[in-house]
Protein backbone atom coordinates (compact mmCIF):
# COMPACT_ATOMS: atom_id res chain seq x y z
CA UNK A 1 0.00 0.00 0.00
CA UNK A 2 1.95 2.87 -1.05
CA UNK A 3 1.00 6.78 0.52
CA UNK A 4 0.31 8.79 -2.44
CA UNK A 5 0.86 12.56 -1.75
CA UNK A 6 -1.45 15.29 -2.47
CA UNK A 7 -0.28 18.89 -3.52
CA UNK A 8 -2.38 21.85 -4.44
CA UNK A 9 -1.51 23.22 -7.71
CA UNK A 10 0.31 26.10 -7.45
CA UNK A 11 -1.70 29.22 -9.04
CA UNK A 12 -0.32 30.45 -12.18
CA UNK A 13 2.43 33.24 -12.64
CA UNK A 14 0.43 36.11 -13.61
CA UNK A 15 -2.28 35.45 -11.02
CA UNK A 16 0.67 34.43 -7.94
CA UNK A 17 1.41 38.50 -7.03
CA UNK A 18 -1.47 40.82 -8.04
CA UNK A 19 0.51 43.56 -6.55
CA UNK A 20 3.46 42.65 -9.21
CA UNK A 21 1.68 42.15 -11.96
CA UNK A 22 0.12 45.79 -11.56
CA UNK A 23 4.15 47.34 -11.18
CA UNK A 24 5.43 44.99 -14.46
CA UNK A 25 2.03 46.86 -15.93
CA UNK A 26 2.80 50.22 -15.25
CA UNK A 27 6.12 49.73 -15.72
CA UNK A 28 5.55 49.10 -19.41
CA UNK A 29 6.35 52.20 -21.92
CA UNK A 30 2.99 53.11 -23.33
CA UNK A 31 1.71 52.72 -19.78
CA UNK A 32 4.68 55.00 -18.76
CA UNK A 33 3.60 57.82 -21.30
CA UNK A 34 0.39 57.62 -21.01
CA UNK A 35 0.30 57.47 -17.39
CA UNK A 36 0.03 61.41 -17.21
CA UNK A 37 -2.37 61.82 -19.56
CA UNK A 38 -4.86 59.71 -17.81
CA UNK A 39 -4.23 61.50 -14.41
CA UNK A 40 -4.76 64.82 -16.43
CA UNK A 41 -8.43 63.07 -17.90
CA UNK A 42 -9.09 62.08 -14.14
CA UNK A 43 -8.62 65.61 -12.89
CA UNK A 44 -11.14 66.70 -15.91
CA UNK A 45 -13.65 64.79 -14.96
CA UNK A 46 -13.06 65.05 -11.13
CA UNK A 47 -13.74 68.46 -11.80
CA UNK A 48 -16.67 68.44 -14.04
CA UNK A 49 -18.22 66.29 -11.57
CA UNK A 50 -17.15 68.76 -8.65
CA UNK A 51 -18.77 72.09 -11.10
CA UNK A 52 -22.09 69.70 -11.81
CA UNK A 53 -22.85 68.94 -8.07
CA UNK A 54 -21.47 72.37 -7.17
CA UNK A 55 -22.86 74.34 -9.58
CA UNK A 56 -26.38 72.68 -10.13
CA UNK A 57 -29.33 74.71 -8.19
CA UNK A 58 -31.30 73.05 -5.41
CA UNK A 59 -34.12 71.12 -6.99
CA UNK A 60 -37.76 71.32 -5.91
CA UNK A 61 -40.30 68.50 -6.97
CA UNK A 62 -43.07 69.95 -8.92
CA UNK A 63 -45.26 67.01 -9.22
CA UNK A 64 -44.98 63.59 -8.24
CA UNK A 65 -47.42 60.81 -9.47
CA UNK A 66 -47.96 61.77 -12.75
CA UNK A 67 -49.02 59.73 -15.55
CA UNK A 68 -46.78 59.64 -18.68
CA UNK A 69 -48.66 61.72 -21.09
CA UNK A 70 -49.15 64.84 -18.39
CA UNK A 71 -44.90 64.20 -17.68
CA UNK A 72 -44.27 64.76 -21.81
CA UNK A 73 -47.00 68.06 -21.62
CA UNK A 74 -45.56 69.34 -18.54
CA UNK A 75 -42.07 68.47 -19.82
CA UNK A 76 -42.36 70.24 -23.54
CA UNK A 77 -44.36 73.27 -22.23
CA UNK A 78 -41.15 73.43 -19.56
CA UNK A 79 -38.60 73.55 -22.68
CA UNK A 80 -40.87 75.87 -24.76
CA UNK A 81 -40.20 78.42 -21.94
CA UNK A 82 -36.81 77.44 -21.09
CA UNK A 83 -37.24 76.41 -17.53
CA UNK A 84 -35.07 73.08 -16.99
CA UNK A 85 -36.54 70.17 -15.45
CA UNK A 86 -35.43 66.72 -14.53
CA UNK A 87 -37.45 63.19 -13.92
CA UNK A 88 -36.31 61.75 -10.53
CA UNK A 89 -35.37 57.78 -11.56
CA UNK A 90 -36.50 56.55 -8.32
CA UNK A 91 -39.80 58.59 -7.43
CA UNK A 92 -40.52 59.09 -11.06
CA UNK A 93 -41.35 63.16 -9.77
CA UNK A 94 -40.87 66.00 -11.81
CA UNK A 95 -38.17 68.81 -10.40
CA UNK A 96 -37.08 72.09 -11.56
CA UNK A 97 -34.50 74.52 -10.12
CA UNK A 98 -36.24 76.15 -6.90
CA UNK A 99 -35.62 79.62 -8.49
CA UNK A 100 -37.90 78.54 -11.27
CA UNK A 101 -40.74 76.97 -9.00
CA UNK A 102 -42.99 79.83 -8.93
CA UNK A 103 -42.66 80.73 -12.62
CA UNK A 104 -43.00 77.09 -13.62
CA UNK A 105 -46.51 76.60 -11.38
CA UNK A 106 -47.74 79.84 -13.18
CA UNK A 107 -47.26 78.74 -16.68
CA UNK A 108 -48.57 75.49 -16.48
CA UNK A 109 -51.29 77.16 -14.57
CA UNK A 110 -52.20 79.19 -17.55
CA UNK A 111 -51.72 76.40 -19.63
CA UNK A 112 -54.49 74.13 -17.95
CA UNK A 113 -51.44 71.60 -16.82
CA UNK A 114 -51.42 68.95 -16.00
CA UNK A 115 -54.68 67.50 -17.26
CA UNK A 116 -56.23 65.95 -14.42
CA UNK A 117 -57.70 62.07 -14.40
CA UNK A 118 -61.55 62.42 -15.52
CA UNK A 119 -63.09 62.86 -12.30
CA UNK A 120 -66.99 63.96 -10.82
CA UNK A 121 -69.74 62.53 -13.05
CA UNK A 122 -67.33 62.36 -15.73
CA UNK A 123 -66.51 58.94 -13.83
CA UNK A 124 -69.87 57.51 -14.74
CA UNK A 125 -69.43 57.69 -18.52
CA UNK A 126 -66.38 55.08 -17.63
CA UNK A 127 -68.39 52.38 -16.29
CA UNK A 128 -68.73 49.92 -18.65
CA UNK A 129 -71.88 47.96 -19.55
CA UNK A 130 -72.76 44.87 -17.17
CA UNK A 131 -71.14 46.37 -14.03
CA UNK A 132 -72.91 45.23 -10.83
CA UNK A 133 -74.80 47.09 -8.31
CA UNK A 134 -72.37 47.58 -5.96
CA UNK A 135 -69.91 48.67 -8.43
CA UNK A 136 -71.91 51.32 -9.67
CA UNK A 137 -73.37 52.74 -6.14
CA UNK A 138 -69.34 52.90 -5.52
CA UNK A 139 -68.56 54.71 -8.58
CA UNK A 140 -71.46 57.00 -8.05
CA UNK A 141 -69.91 58.11 -4.49
CA UNK A 142 -66.58 58.57 -5.74
CA UNK A 143 -67.93 60.87 -8.38
CA UNK A 144 -70.14 62.84 -5.51
CA UNK A 145 -66.71 63.03 -3.46
CA UNK A 146 -64.91 64.56 -6.54
CA UNK A 147 -67.73 67.20 -7.70
CA UNK A 148 -67.62 68.41 -3.43
CA UNK A 149 -64.33 68.27 -2.98
CA UNK A 150 -64.31 70.77 -6.62
CA UNK A 151 -66.78 72.78 -5.24
CA UNK A 152 -64.85 73.46 -1.75
CA UNK A 153 -61.40 74.09 -4.06
CA UNK A 154 -63.50 77.45 -5.08
CA UNK A 155 -63.18 79.32 -2.17
CA UNK A 156 -59.56 81.26 -1.99
CA UNK A 157 -58.17 80.16 1.29
CA UNK A 158 -58.77 76.37 -0.21
CA UNK A 159 -55.75 74.76 -2.14
CA UNK A 160 -56.82 70.97 -2.15
CA UNK A 161 -59.64 69.43 -0.48
CA UNK A 162 -60.65 65.42 -0.65
CA UNK A 163 -64.27 64.84 0.91
CA UNK A 164 -65.27 60.79 2.03
CA UNK A 165 -68.43 59.76 2.38
CA UNK A 166 -69.84 56.83 3.76
CA UNK A 167 -73.16 56.22 2.70
CA UNK A 168 -75.03 52.98 4.34
CA UNK A 169 -76.90 51.10 2.35
CA UNK A 170 -80.69 51.52 2.30
CA UNK A 171 -83.12 49.02 4.20
CA UNK A 172 -86.95 48.33 4.66
CA UNK A 173 -86.20 48.22 8.47
CA UNK A 174 -86.55 51.16 10.39
CA UNK A 175 -84.46 49.68 13.49
CA UNK A 176 -81.56 49.30 10.71
CA UNK A 177 -81.24 52.32 9.41
CA UNK A 178 -78.26 54.76 9.60
CA UNK A 179 -77.30 57.88 8.83
CA UNK A 180 -74.91 58.92 6.31
CA UNK A 181 -71.54 61.20 7.59
CA UNK A 182 -68.92 62.96 6.03
CA UNK A 183 -65.17 63.90 6.19
CA UNK A 184 -63.44 66.47 4.86
CA UNK A 185 -59.99 67.32 4.62
CA UNK A 186 -58.43 70.48 3.83
CA UNK A 187 -54.85 71.60 2.61
CA UNK A 188 -55.09 75.38 3.17
CA UNK A 189 -53.13 78.16 1.11
CA UNK A 190 -49.69 79.14 3.03
CA UNK A 191 -50.50 81.84 5.51
CA UNK A 192 -54.46 81.15 5.12
CA UNK A 193 -57.20 80.08 7.57
CA UNK A 194 -61.10 79.57 7.59
CA UNK A 195 -63.29 81.41 9.51
CA UNK A 196 -65.89 79.99 11.44
CA UNK A 197 -68.96 81.38 9.51
CA UNK A 198 -66.23 79.79 5.89
CA UNK A 199 -66.47 76.16 8.24
CA UNK A 200 -70.18 76.56 8.90
CA UNK A 201 -70.21 77.12 4.87
CA UNK A 202 -68.76 74.12 3.88
CA UNK A 203 -70.56 71.82 6.89
CA UNK A 204 -74.12 73.20 5.14
CA UNK A 205 -72.56 72.82 1.39
CA UNK A 206 -72.08 69.07 2.48
CA UNK A 207 -74.80 68.69 4.29
CA UNK A 208 -77.55 69.76 1.48
CA UNK A 209 -75.49 67.84 -1.07
CA UNK A 210 -75.94 64.46 0.21
CA UNK A 211 -79.61 63.32 0.99
CA UNK A 212 -80.39 62.87 4.99
CA UNK A 213 -76.73 63.90 6.10
CA UNK A 214 -77.17 66.04 9.18
CA UNK A 215 -74.44 68.94 9.82
CA UNK A 216 -73.77 67.47 12.84
CA UNK A 217 -72.31 63.89 11.17
CA UNK A 218 -69.76 66.39 8.94
CA UNK A 219 -66.53 66.58 10.08
CA UNK A 220 -63.54 68.90 8.63
CA UNK A 221 -59.82 68.58 9.26
CA UNK A 222 -57.07 70.64 8.11
CA UNK A 223 -53.35 69.68 6.91
CA UNK A 224 -52.28 70.02 10.26
CA UNK A 225 -54.59 67.64 11.67
CA UNK A 226 -56.29 70.63 13.41
CA UNK A 227 -60.26 69.80 13.76
CA UNK A 228 -62.32 72.64 12.28
CA UNK A 229 -65.80 72.10 13.17
CA UNK A 230 -66.88 71.81 16.38
CA UNK A 231 -66.63 68.62 18.50
CA UNK A 232 -70.34 67.49 19.29
CA UNK A 233 -69.14 65.59 22.68
CA UNK A 234 -67.69 68.84 23.96
CA UNK A 235 -69.40 70.77 26.96
CA UNK A 236 -71.89 73.12 26.77
CA UNK A 237 -70.12 75.22 29.01
CA UNK A 238 -66.81 75.41 27.71
CA UNK A 239 -67.83 75.83 24.11
CA UNK A 240 -70.03 79.24 25.39
CA UNK A 241 -67.25 80.39 27.09
CA UNK A 242 -64.86 79.86 24.12
CA UNK A 243 -67.79 82.24 21.93
CA UNK A 244 -67.47 84.63 24.55
CA UNK A 245 -63.69 84.67 23.84
CA UNK A 246 -63.62 84.74 20.41
CA UNK A 247 -66.57 88.21 20.14
CA UNK A 248 -64.81 89.81 22.93
CA UNK A 249 -61.27 89.02 20.20
CA UNK A 250 -63.44 90.26 17.07
CA UNK A 251 -64.31 93.65 19.17
CA UNK A 252 -60.90 94.41 20.18
CA UNK A 253 -59.60 93.72 17.35
CA UNK A 254 -62.01 96.01 15.23
CA UNK A 255 -61.40 98.85 17.60
CA UNK A 256 -57.49 97.72 17.43
CA UNK A 257 -57.56 98.10 13.35
CA UNK A 258 -59.42 101.71 13.91
CA UNK A 259 -56.52 102.98 15.42
CA UNK A 260 -54.01 101.61 12.77
CA UNK A 261 -55.83 103.65 10.79
CA UNK A 262 -56.18 106.39 12.65
CA UNK A 263 -52.78 106.96 13.87
CA UNK A 264 -50.51 105.51 10.92
CA UNK A 265 -51.12 108.54 8.55
CA UNK A 266 -50.49 110.82 11.87
CA UNK A 267 -47.50 109.72 13.43
CA UNK A 268 -46.36 106.92 10.80
CA UNK A 269 -46.11 103.36 11.05
CA UNK A 270 -44.39 101.67 13.27
CA UNK A 271 -43.89 104.72 15.84
CA UNK A 272 -47.39 103.40 17.85
CA UNK A 273 -48.88 101.03 19.56
CA UNK A 274 -52.33 100.41 21.13
CA UNK A 275 -54.24 97.67 23.09
CA UNK A 276 -57.64 97.88 23.53
CA UNK A 277 -59.51 96.05 26.48
CA UNK A 278 -63.10 95.61 26.05
CA UNK A 279 -65.51 94.35 28.92
CA UNK A 280 -68.03 92.93 26.95
CA UNK A 281 -71.75 92.04 28.56
CA UNK A 282 -72.59 88.49 26.97
CA UNK A 283 -75.22 87.81 29.42
CA UNK A 284 -78.85 87.27 27.46
CA UNK A 285 -81.68 88.68 29.17
CA UNK A 286 -85.66 88.36 29.23
CA UNK A 287 -87.47 90.31 31.21
CA UNK A 288 -91.63 90.41 31.41
CA UNK A 289 -93.92 93.26 32.54
CA UNK A 290 -97.46 93.03 33.45
CA UNK A 291 -99.68 96.68 34.31
CA UNK A 292 -103.36 96.69 34.97
CA UNK A 293 -105.85 99.41 34.08
CA UNK A 294 -107.60 100.55 37.22
CA UNK A 295 -110.74 101.11 35.37
CA UNK A 296 -112.55 98.35 34.84
CA UNK A 297 -113.84 96.98 31.17
CA UNK A 298 -117.19 95.68 30.64
CA UNK A 299 -117.12 91.95 29.68
CA UNK A 300 -121.02 90.61 30.06
CA UNK A 301 -123.99 92.13 30.76
CA UNK A 302 -127.40 90.31 31.34
CA UNK A 303 -130.78 91.77 32.84
CA UNK A 304 -134.23 93.00 32.04
CA UNK A 305 -137.11 95.60 32.12
CA UNK A 306 -140.47 96.15 33.12
CA UNK A 307 -142.58 98.71 30.69
CA UNK A 308 -145.45 100.96 32.93
CA UNK A 309 -148.48 99.16 31.58
CA UNK A 310 -151.12 100.25 34.47
CA UNK A 311 -150.94 104.13 33.17
CA UNK A 312 -154.34 104.40 31.69
CA UNK A 313 -152.94 107.25 29.01
CA UNK A 314 -150.47 104.89 27.25
CA UNK A 315 -153.49 102.27 26.79
CA UNK A 316 -154.37 102.21 23.57
CA UNK A 317 -158.71 103.11 22.94
CA UNK A 318 -161.41 104.96 20.64
CA UNK A 319 -163.66 103.24 18.37
CA UNK A 320 -162.33 101.15 15.79
CA UNK A 321 -162.15 102.40 12.50
CA UNK A 322 -160.43 105.70 10.38
CA UNK A 323 -159.84 107.35 13.24
CA UNK A 324 -158.33 104.94 15.56
CA UNK A 325 -155.35 105.00 13.16
CA UNK A 326 -154.68 108.51 13.83
CA UNK A 327 -151.24 109.09 16.13
CA UNK A 328 -151.60 109.97 19.26
CA UNK A 329 -150.74 113.38 20.69
CA UNK A 330 -147.02 113.83 21.83
CA UNK A 331 -146.76 113.48 25.62
CA UNK A 332 -144.62 115.49 27.14
CA UNK A 333 -141.63 114.13 29.68
CA UNK A 334 -140.68 115.41 32.90
CA UNK A 335 -136.83 115.16 32.68
CA UNK A 336 -135.78 112.36 36.13
CA UNK A 337 -133.58 113.95 38.88
CA UNK A 338 -129.65 113.69 38.59
CA UNK A 339 -128.72 110.14 40.60
CA UNK A 340 -126.31 110.46 42.98
CA UNK A 341 -123.49 107.92 41.78
CA UNK A 342 -122.42 105.21 43.61
CA UNK A 343 -119.26 103.78 44.12
CA UNK A 344 -117.85 100.92 41.20
CA UNK A 345 -118.81 97.63 42.13
CA UNK A 346 -115.62 95.05 42.59
CA UNK A 347 -114.34 93.25 39.47
CA UNK A 348 -116.82 89.92 39.08
CA UNK A 349 -120.37 89.42 38.32
CA UNK A 350 -122.78 91.24 40.31
CA UNK A 351 -126.71 92.64 40.23
CA UNK A 352 -126.96 96.33 40.16
CA UNK A 353 -130.17 98.01 41.91
CA UNK A 354 -133.10 99.52 39.84
CA UNK A 355 -132.68 102.99 38.82
CA UNK A 356 -128.94 102.99 40.36
CA UNK A 357 -126.46 103.75 37.37
CA UNK A 358 -123.03 101.65 37.23
CA UNK A 359 -119.78 102.34 35.89
CA UNK A 360 -120.30 101.33 32.35
CA UNK A 361 -123.16 103.15 32.38
CA UNK A 362 -121.57 106.06 33.59
CA UNK A 363 -119.35 105.29 30.75
CA UNK A 364 -121.71 105.27 28.12
CA UNK A 365 -123.20 108.29 26.63
CA UNK A 366 -125.83 110.08 28.40
CA UNK A 367 -129.34 109.25 27.43
CA UNK A 368 -132.95 110.55 28.78
CA UNK A 369 -134.90 107.75 30.71
CA UNK A 370 -137.10 106.04 28.63
CA UNK A 371 -140.95 106.43 29.72
CA UNK A 372 -141.94 103.56 28.83
CA UNK A 373 -140.19 101.45 31.33
CA UNK A 374 -141.02 101.47 35.00
CA UNK A 375 -138.49 99.09 36.18
CA UNK A 376 -135.65 97.69 35.22
CA UNK A 377 -132.74 94.59 36.50
CA UNK A 378 -129.33 93.90 34.93
CA UNK A 379 -126.19 92.26 36.10
CA UNK A 380 -123.06 92.98 34.68
CA UNK A 381 -119.67 91.33 34.62
CA UNK A 382 -116.30 93.79 35.08
CA UNK A 383 -113.00 93.10 34.04
CA UNK A 384 -109.96 94.96 34.80
CA UNK A 385 -107.48 95.90 31.95
CA UNK A 386 -104.06 94.14 31.60
CA UNK A 387 -101.04 94.84 29.21
CA UNK A 388 -98.13 92.53 28.97
CA UNK A 389 -94.81 93.52 27.46
CA UNK A 390 -91.75 91.11 27.25
CA UNK A 391 -88.11 92.92 26.68
CA UNK A 392 -85.00 90.52 25.75
CA UNK A 393 -81.48 92.14 25.67
CA UNK A 394 -79.64 91.27 23.34
CA UNK A 395 -75.71 90.43 24.21
CA UNK A 396 -72.54 92.10 22.86
CA UNK A 397 -72.85 95.55 24.84
CA UNK A 398 -69.85 97.42 26.11
CA UNK A 399 -69.94 97.68 29.87
CA UNK A 400 -66.35 99.28 30.14
CA UNK A 401 -64.05 100.09 27.74
CA UNK A 402 -59.95 100.21 28.28
CA UNK A 403 -57.35 102.12 25.89
CA UNK A 404 -53.78 102.66 26.24
CA UNK A 405 -51.87 103.80 23.00
CA UNK A 406 -47.89 104.28 23.44
CA UNK A 407 -46.20 106.97 21.13
CA UNK A 408 -42.52 106.94 19.82
CA UNK A 409 -40.70 110.06 20.70
CA UNK A 410 -39.19 111.94 17.71
CA UNK A 411 -36.06 110.36 19.02
CA UNK A 412 -34.27 114.20 18.32
CA UNK A 413 -34.16 115.08 21.78
CA UNK A 414 -37.75 116.91 22.07
CA UNK A 415 -40.06 114.89 23.42
CA UNK A 416 -44.02 115.53 22.35
CA UNK A 417 -45.85 118.51 23.77
CA UNK A 418 -49.10 117.76 25.98
CA UNK A 419 -51.11 119.76 23.44
CA UNK A 420 -50.19 117.18 20.80
CA UNK A 421 -50.92 114.41 23.16
CA UNK A 422 -53.65 115.85 24.31
CA UNK A 423 -55.15 116.16 20.76
CA UNK A 424 -54.32 112.45 19.65
CA UNK A 425 -56.12 111.16 23.19
CA UNK A 426 -58.54 113.41 21.59
CA UNK A 427 -58.68 111.73 18.63
CA UNK A 428 -58.90 108.45 20.29
CA UNK A 429 -62.18 108.94 22.02
CA UNK A 430 -63.43 109.72 19.23
CA UNK A 431 -62.63 106.59 17.60
CA UNK A 432 -63.50 104.26 20.09
CA UNK A 433 -66.70 106.13 20.74
CA UNK A 434 -65.63 107.12 24.60
CA UNK A 435 -68.49 107.18 27.47
CA UNK A 436 -67.86 108.26 30.40
CA UNK A 437 -71.05 107.19 31.77
CA UNK A 438 -69.36 103.62 31.25
CA UNK A 439 -66.55 104.82 33.02
CA UNK A 440 -64.13 104.39 30.19
CA UNK A 441 -60.53 104.80 30.22
CA UNK A 442 -58.28 106.04 27.25
CA UNK A 443 -54.57 106.50 28.14
CA UNK A 444 -52.32 108.08 25.48
CA UNK A 445 -48.12 108.13 26.59
CA UNK A 446 -44.72 108.75 24.73
CA UNK A 447 -42.12 106.92 25.80
CA UNK A 448 -38.60 106.09 23.55
CA UNK A 449 -39.17 103.05 22.22
CA UNK A 450 -36.02 100.22 23.08
CA UNK A 451 -35.40 99.09 19.44
CA UNK A 452 -35.40 100.72 16.40
CA UNK A 453 -37.97 101.55 13.91
CA UNK A 454 -39.71 98.69 11.72
CA UNK A 455 -39.15 100.69 8.97
CA UNK A 456 -35.43 101.40 9.81
CA UNK A 457 -34.60 97.70 10.62
CA UNK A 458 -32.80 95.99 7.39
CA UNK A 459 -32.32 92.39 6.11
CA UNK A 460 -28.55 91.51 7.07
CA UNK A 461 -26.26 90.46 4.19
CA UNK A 462 -25.45 87.05 4.67
CA UNK A 463 -29.56 86.46 5.12
CA UNK A 464 -30.02 87.86 0.97
CA UNK A 465 -31.19 85.74 -1.03
CA UNK A 466 -28.39 85.87 -3.77
CA UNK A 467 -26.24 84.95 -1.01
CA UNK A 468 -26.36 81.08 -1.83
CA UNK A 469 -26.29 81.54 -5.18
CA UNK A 470 -23.17 83.83 -5.00
CA UNK A 471 -21.33 80.94 -3.02
CA UNK A 472 -22.46 78.17 -4.87
CA UNK A 473 -20.94 79.30 -8.32
CA UNK A 474 -17.56 81.01 -6.64
CA UNK A 475 -17.42 77.71 -4.62
CA UNK A 476 -17.35 75.87 -7.95
CA UNK A 477 -15.16 78.32 -9.69
CA UNK A 478 -12.23 78.26 -7.02
CA UNK A 479 -12.68 74.11 -6.89
CA UNK A 480 -12.15 74.47 -10.86
CA UNK A 481 -9.00 77.05 -10.35
CA UNK A 482 -7.48 74.72 -8.03
CA UNK A 483 -7.68 71.80 -9.61
CA UNK A 484 -6.19 73.58 -13.00
CA UNK A 485 -3.54 75.03 -11.28
CA UNK A 486 -2.59 72.69 -8.39
CA UNK A 487 -3.17 69.44 -10.76
CA UNK A 488 -2.79 69.94 -14.44
CA UNK A 489 -0.65 72.83 -15.06
CA UNK A 490 2.14 70.52 -13.13
CA UNK A 491 1.12 67.66 -15.31
CA UNK A 492 1.33 69.45 -18.36
CA UNK A 493 4.73 70.68 -17.47
CA UNK A 494 5.94 67.46 -16.36
CA UNK A 495 4.86 65.80 -19.85
CA UNK A 496 6.51 69.12 -21.90
CA UNK A 497 9.72 68.77 -19.77
CA UNK A 498 10.12 64.98 -20.79
CA UNK A 499 9.33 65.28 -24.15
CA UNK A 500 12.07 67.95 -24.53
CA UNK A 501 14.11 65.42 -22.34
CA UNK A 502 13.77 62.78 -24.90
CA UNK A 503 13.99 65.06 -28.01
CA UNK A 504 17.66 66.17 -26.51
CA UNK A 505 18.20 62.67 -25.84
CA UNK A 506 17.60 61.42 -28.94
CA UNK A 507 19.60 64.51 -30.40
CA UNK A 508 22.20 63.65 -28.65
CA UNK A 509 22.11 59.97 -29.82
CA UNK A 510 21.75 60.98 -33.73
CA UNK A 511 24.81 63.29 -33.44
CA UNK A 512 27.25 60.94 -31.66
CA UNK A 513 26.21 58.29 -34.36
CA UNK A 514 26.83 60.40 -36.66
CA UNK A 515 30.05 61.72 -35.53
CA UNK A 516 31.27 58.22 -34.66
CA UNK A 517 31.93 59.35 -31.01
CA UNK A 518 31.67 56.84 -28.33
CA UNK A 519 28.72 56.91 -25.70
CA UNK A 520 29.22 56.07 -22.22
CA UNK A 521 26.91 54.08 -19.99
CA UNK A 522 27.02 54.63 -16.02
CA UNK A 523 30.24 51.99 -15.42
CA UNK A 524 32.34 54.31 -17.48
CA UNK A 525 32.09 51.58 -20.71
CA UNK A 526 31.42 52.71 -24.20
CA UNK A 527 27.92 51.47 -25.92
CA UNK A 528 26.65 52.19 -28.57
CA UNK A 529 23.65 53.79 -28.46
CA UNK A 530 20.20 52.18 -29.92
CA UNK A 531 18.94 53.31 -33.21
CA UNK A 532 15.13 54.36 -32.93
CA UNK A 533 11.91 55.23 -35.77
CA UNK A 534 11.97 58.59 -33.54
CA UNK A 535 15.51 59.33 -34.31
CA UNK A 536 15.25 58.58 -37.76
CA UNK A 537 12.08 61.09 -38.35
CA UNK A 538 14.05 63.91 -36.48
CA UNK A 539 17.19 63.50 -38.33
CA UNK A 540 18.60 66.27 -40.45
CA UNK A 541 20.21 66.25 -43.80
CA UNK A 542 21.01 63.58 -46.07
CA UNK A 543 24.37 62.32 -44.51
CA UNK A 544 22.64 61.90 -40.87
CA UNK A 545 19.75 60.34 -42.45
CA UNK A 546 21.92 57.79 -44.06
CA UNK A 547 23.95 57.27 -40.56
CA UNK A 548 20.51 57.20 -38.59
CA UNK A 549 19.59 54.24 -41.31
CA UNK A 550 22.93 52.37 -40.88
CA UNK A 551 22.62 51.87 -37.29
CA UNK A 552 18.86 51.15 -37.09
CA UNK A 553 20.05 48.48 -39.41
CA UNK A 554 22.18 47.47 -37.26
CA UNK A 555 20.50 47.48 -34.31
CA UNK A 556 17.61 45.30 -35.65
CA UNK A 557 18.85 43.35 -38.60
CA UNK A 558 15.20 41.52 -38.70
CA UNK A 559 13.39 44.64 -38.98
CA UNK A 560 15.70 45.88 -41.71
CA UNK A 561 15.60 42.36 -43.31
CA UNK A 562 11.62 43.04 -43.79
CA UNK A 563 11.81 46.24 -44.91
CA UNK A 564 13.84 45.19 -47.83
CA UNK A 565 11.81 42.48 -48.49
CA UNK A 566 8.46 44.69 -48.72
CA UNK A 567 10.63 46.76 -51.05
CA UNK A 568 11.61 44.28 -53.78
CA UNK A 569 8.14 43.06 -53.67
CA UNK A 570 6.88 46.68 -54.19
CA UNK A 571 9.59 47.15 -56.71
CA UNK A 572 8.11 43.72 -58.62
CA UNK A 573 4.63 44.19 -58.52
Amino acid sequence: MSNALTTTPALPERFANPLRQLQSMFALPIVRRSLPMILLVGLVAGTALAWSLLATPEQKILFSGLPDADKASVTQALQAANIGSRVDDGTGALTVDADDYSRARILLAGQGLPKAAPGGYAILDQLPMGVSRAVEGERLRQARESELAKSIEEIDAVGEARVHLAMPESTVFVRDNASPSASVILKLQPGRSLSDSQVSSIVNLVASSVPGLKPDAVTIVDQMGALLTNNTGQDSVAAAGQARIDFQRRIEDKYRAQLAQLLTPLVGAGNFTAEVQADVDLDETQATHERLDPQGVLRAEQGNWTAASDDPAAQPGGIPGALSNTPTPASTVTPAPKPTPTPTPAPGSGASTPGVPTPAATAAPATSPDAAKRAETYARSFELGKEISVTRGVPGSIRRLSVAVLLRDNGKGKPRSAAEIQQITALVQATVGYDTARNDQVTVIARQFAGPPAAEIKRPWYDADWLPVVARNGTAIVIALLVLFMGVRPLVKAILKKREDETDAVRAAIEAVTAGAPVFDEAGEPVRPPVSIEMLDQARGYDQRIGMVRGFTRDNPTRAALAVRDMIKADGS
